[in-house]
Formats: C-alpha cells, structure tokens, sequence
C-alpha cells in the first residue's frame, strides 16, 4: 500500500553498505603501479624533469576541468594561481628558511582566497567579460612578480628551492608529485558524484534551472573557482620543488593558454582527459625534436597535430574514447520498480498558503505588473491568464525569485519571502517549470530529477546516491517515463522534455508548484494526458500555481483563477464566473464596435468564448 501523502515527514531507508567500484579498484592499481614505477625506474635527469613538470602541470590543469569542466565557467588566469603556489615555496624556503611542508599550505589558502575572490565577480559577469576579468588578474600578477624585485626577486626569479627531507632526490620527488596527482585525479573524477559536483555541472548547463532547483548558483561558482586555483597553486609548489628554480616567465599568461590547451586537447570534461592532454602537449615536442633542424616544420607538425585533434574529436581525446567505451558497454540491469511518489501536502483546501499584496515589477517606465493581490489557498490548483503582455510570466519570475520586485510584498505560509533568491525560494518549497523547458542537457533523465531530489529542506530528500534515486524515479514513474530514466535529454521528445521538468520540480517535494506554459508546444493528445497529470497532481494535496493559455485546460483544473491585463487585476474568483466576467471576455477580444460590420462578429466571438470557457 503506498504511502499517505499527507504523512508529516517520511523518510527513506538507508542504503546498504555498498563495495567499491571496480573502477576505483583498477584506479587505485593503476595509480599504485605509477607511483612504484616513478620510485623505482633509474630515469636520467633529463626524462625526470620532463615527468615531473607532466605531473606538476597536469594537476593545474585537473582543475581546468572543475571551474571549466564542470561548472562552466572562463579562466585564463591557471598560470597565476600556479606561481601563486610556487613562489610560495619558492620564497618560503629560500628567503625565509621555512619548511617545504608549511610553505606549501601557504601558497595553497593564498590561492584560494584569490581564487574565490575571482569567482565573486561571476555575481555580475559571464562569457567574455569574465575572460577579460581573468586575463587581467593574470597581466596583474605576472606584473608583480616581474617588478617587486625587493619581495620576488624580480626577473633573476627564485633559485636553489628546497624540496622536502624525505623527496630530496628527484626519483623520490616524482614519485611524490605522481602520487599527488594520482589522489587529486581520483577526488576530481568522483566530484560529478557528489552534490557539489551535481551543482556544477547544472549551472554550467542552464543557471535559472539550477537556481530553482535549490542550488545557490553563485556559491557553486565560487566554489568552482576556489577548488581550481587550489589545484592550480598544488600542481605550482610541486613544480618549484620539481627544478629548485623559479622565474615570472614560467607563469605568463601564455603559460595560461598552454594550459586551456592541454584541457581542451585531452578532455576537459575529466581528469583523464587532463592528464592525455598534458602529456601529449609535453611530450609531441620532445617526439619533434628531431625535426628542429628544419625551419618551420617542427612548430607546423606540433600545430597541426593539435588542430587536428580539436577539429575533429571537439570533447577531447578522452571524450571521443569514453564515447566508444560507453558504446560498448553493456546495458545495466533495471532496477527494481519505483516506489509510489509521496508529497508531503495539507489537504484543507481553506488554508492560505501564498499571500501577494502589492506586487510591482517595472521596468524603467514599463510597469509590467502593478501592484496585484492575490492569495493561493493550499492544495488547489490556481490559474493565472491573461492576454499576451499582461505580466503573467514576470508575476511568476518575481515570485519564484529570478526578478527583484519593485515593490509590494509575497508571503509563502507565514513566511515573508519577498528578499529570498531563487534558490532559498526552492528551500522552502516553491518549485518551478518555465515556458520555454530548462533542462540539464549533459544529463540524463534520472540525473536531472535527482537534482531536483537535492533541494535543501525537503522532508523527503537522502544524501546517499541510492535514496535519491529512488526518489527520482518515483518522480519519472509518476510522468510515466520511469522506464527512459538512464537516456539522454536529446533523445526525448518536446512533450516527454516537458514531463521530465515537471517530475524534477516534483522530487523536490515543493508546497507550491509554479508551471508557466505547460501545455505550450504540446498537441491535443498530449494536452489531455496533462489534464489528468495535474489532476493527479492536486488529488495528492500538491498546491499548483499555472499559467496557460489553453483556456479549455485552465477550465478543466483549475479551481480558482486570477486574471491581469496591462500588468493589473482585473478579475479573481471561482474559475466559472471569472471566466464568464464581461472585463475578462473584453481582456481576450477587445470592445465591440460602435458600428461598422465587426460589431457583429465580436458579438459572436464572445458567444463562442462563453460557451468555450464555461466548465462541463
């Protein structure tokens, strides 16, 4: 028997304890066999320079792929955070005669706190304008470090850097830098896994979408930018170790390109892909240097080898590879069937669950909405129509947080929400679809509802892998599409990407629901399977706030209605006598005529749209 949906606070059970992975058991083989081999392997100093500067390099770049990667976002300023973490050591130890151990510390919260500093400016920049921000603060540092000669030494750089007691020889030191590189590649290609890594990876592919969703969209980019300068400044105290030798030329914002091109040629979706890439740009050069004696062709080959592999595997080397694997890879075993999808949803339909009073949004001398009231009482489904350009859209992004109001005040039970940002809106229950579909389309079906199972405060939300899960599917069993769970987004079609948004607003478990547009795109088949969707939907005590078109849809659910012109109310109560209103029937076709032969016509319009609206 399936759960009451009025249970105050289910919960989930626990996962079993579940073995690890064979993957990370190969990992960590692979990684213990690398580190052996860099321990004990007697290369000559040549080959143990070129390795440890692959290893040091690929680290930095390891995290391109989590402030790029991942969450999406600019940074050709790698190289300065990785002479942040080097000439923390590099000074450290030279100058100031301290340990390896806690220089090292050092560089890296230097290269935190610069990096997170630079993250904050993702609050009001993205795309170009953020390069041009981090292009900047690597011009800036490469500047310091060039001429405050007192503190860096100037353009002499840093020599004779101590490495630490136990690595002081250079087999030893590679096997240091291998391991590391080994730990931080591991934590990376589990870091999509984790909640964190699931924020990132929404708000690379659709920001409002994932701030709905409960993710604080500015946090996760914060956050993404402090763990790849932190990277960045670990792979550069590696590297001052590495040649006991530092200067401002080894971290110019070529350096920066070099690394985005080490990202983008492996990969720079893993950390696999990093390392390729890292290795491959280090290594072509040294496979080349036989062919430095003839002018030109040396850097023509590199060039196009590069170009190549650009063009025609745009995911990297280990994109294109992990594409094949998957193909080959056989189909899991389908999971056992969804439990029924519970809502935790108060049945008594006369309590007031939102209240707006006042509610303005203007823009410039546009008043888009002007000053409405309204109140949303719990567990029914209210609508909110009105003719193109009524404001209806801008009603529903300032309730769910993506507009600021201009004025007036929005109250979700007894809490005053109107300075809530959209994702603090979905912490305390208000869900959202949008008119023209958001979804994360590097997703899967199922890893898109588990972003929506994620949203912080839900009573039936798990932080175990297993549990969300299971609430996800419960959400896709619910649209019927339970079965599709583990495809693509791109294989779906428009109606099935719509259910899909709405079953990630559903695993979330929100007290309000705002749909805009469900039915739009849809065809009448689809629109009569979401007539009993959101009937199904308020029978489990789910309040609904929608807005549509489709008069005939917006009859048959909603039990209440509101209705805007020119951002203004102009109607409000029981869906069959609003929809009768002569103001309401006016909104939609305009005044009759005076005279003339249109006069008519409306009349008979207005006839045919009575009879239209009226309820069965």
């Amino acid at each position: 028997m399936s759960a009451d949906p009025t249970t105050a606070n289910p919960t989930l059970p626990a996962a079993p304890a579940r073995p690890l992975p064979l993957g990370s058991l190969a990992y960590a083989a692979l990684a213990a066999a690398a580190v052996a081999l860099a321990a004990t392997t007697p290369f000559s100093g040549y080959v143990l320079n070129i390795l440890m500067q692959a290893a040091t390099y690929a680290i930095a770049v390891i995290g391109l792929t989590v402030v790029l990667g991942l969450c999406g976002q600019i940074n050709l300023a790698q190289a300065a955070f990785f002479g942040i973490g080097a000439y923390a050591v590099g000074l450290g130890t030279v100058d100031h005669g301290l340990n390896f151990w806690l220089c090292l510390p050092i560089g890296l919260a230097l290269a935190v706190v610069l990096g997170a500093i630079l993250g904050a400016s993702t609050l009001r920049l993205g795309g170009h304008y953020l390069a041009m921000v981090t292009i900047s603060f690597q011009q800036i540092l490469t500047l310091v470090l060039t001429n405050w000669i007192p503190v860096t030494h100037g353009p002499d750089g840093v020599p004779n850097i101590r490495r630490p007691a136990l690595f002081a020889d250079g087999q030893s030191y590679l096997a240091l830098c291998v391991l590391v590189l080994a730990v931080v590649g591991w934590l990376v290609w589990h870091l999509p896994r984790t909640r964190l890594g699931r924020a990132m990876r929404a708000v690379r592919d659709n920001e409002l979408a994932a701030g709905v969703s409960g993710i604080d969209v500015y946090r996760t980019k914060v956050a993404a930018f402090a763990i790849g300068a932190l990277l960045a400044g670990l792979g550069g105290g590696l590297f001052a170790g590495s040649f006991t030798y530092i200067s401002p030329d080894q971290f110019s914002f070529a350096e920066s390109i070099v690394f985005l091109t080490m990202a983008l040629l492996g990969g720079v979706g893993s950390p696999v892909g990093a390392v390729i890439g890292t290795g491959l740009l280090i290594l072509i050069p040294e496979w080349l240097r036989f062919l430095k004696e003839i002018p030109g062709l040396y850097l023509a080959i590199y060039g196009l080898a590069v170009i190549l592999i650009v063009v025609f595997m745009p995911d990297g080397i280990w994109g294109f590879l992990g594409d094949q694997v998957r193909r080959l890879r056989p189909a899991k075993p389908a999971p056992p069937p969804a439990p029924e999808l519970t809502l935790t949803q108060g049945r008594d339909a006369s309590e007031t669950l939102l209240t707006v009073s006042g509610l303005s949004k203007h823009f410039g001398g546009l008043k888009a909405v002007d000053a409405i009231d309204f109140t949303v009482t719990r567990g029914g489904i209210h609508a909110l129509i009105g003719p193109n350009g009524s404001g209806k859209t801008t009603t529903l992004n300032v309730l769910s947080g993506l507009y600021t109001p201009t004025g007036g005040t929005m109250r979700l039970q007894d809490q005053d929400i109107t300075s809530f940002p959209p994702h603090r809106r979905a912490a305390v229950g208000i869900g959202r679809t949008f008119q023209n579909i958001r979804l994360f389309r590097s997703m899967s079906a199922l890893e898109n509802v588990v972003i929506g199972a994620e949203r912080p405060n839900n009573p039936l939300g798990a932080r175990d892998r297993p549990a969300l899960e299971a609430r996800a599917r419960s959400a896709l069993a619910f649209v019927g599409l339970e079965a599709r769970a583990r495809e693509p987004i791109s294989g779906f079609s428009y109606g099935h990407q719509r259910l899909i948004e709405i079953a990630r607003a559903l695993a979330g478990n929100p007290t309000l629901l705002l749909l805009d547009e469900p039915a739009a795109g849809l065809n009448s088949s689809e629109k009569n399977a979401l007539t009993v969707l959101l009937r199904r939907m308020a029978a489990k005590g789910l309040t609904i706030l929608i807005i549509d078109h489709d008069m005939t849809l917006v009859s048959d659910v909603a039990s209440h209605v509101t209705v805007l012109n020119f951002g203004r109310r102009i109607a409000d109560g029981v869906t069959a006598s609003v929809l009768r209103e002569p103001a309401v029937i006016e909104a939609y076709l305009g005044e009759d005529a005076a005279t003339g032969p249109g006069a008519g016509l409306q009349t008979t319009l207005k006839t045919d749209l009575k009879t239209d609206l009226a309820p069965a």
